[in-house]
């Protein structure tokens, strides 16, 4: 039984040993920094340009609705990989399942580009 598990826990024990390996080099090649940090080495820095956004910054509902929408879509069209490897070993049955499948997805989004849900406004 234990010759089974024994490539997970060898990987496990490796995985261990590598990320203590690279925290005890960091720590003891990496910069050591006594001091506390001015407000200006505090500020927050991106692309050159200091970040502009106030701390009740809110998003869009559009921002939400084409994330959700993204993520469902993508999700299914992930479901679609496993099926086209292994095509010829499902047969047809899973040809017309993932053609009526991929009919869902087209109807959705239609459904969901008519509604205008992906127009940002």
């Amino acid at each position: 039984m234990l010759r089974t598990y024994l490539p997970a826990i060898v990987f496990l024990g490796l995985g261990t040993l590598v990320g203590a390996l690279f925290v005890s080099v960091s720590t003891w090649i990496g910069p050591r920094r006594k001091t506390r940090p001015t407000t200006h080495q505090a500020d927050p820095y991106e692309s050159g340009m200091p970040s502009e956004v106030q701390q009740g910054f809110r998003f869009g509902i559009s921002f939400y609705l084409i994330a959700m929408l993204f993520i469902l879509f993508d999700i299914e069209v992930v479901f679609l990989y496993p099926i086209a490897v292994q095509l010829r070993n499902f047969g047809t049955f899973a040809l017309i399942e993932t053609a009526v499948f991929i009919a869902l997805l087209v109807v959705a989004f239609v459904y969901v580009w008519r509604r205008g849900a992906l127009e940002w406004k």
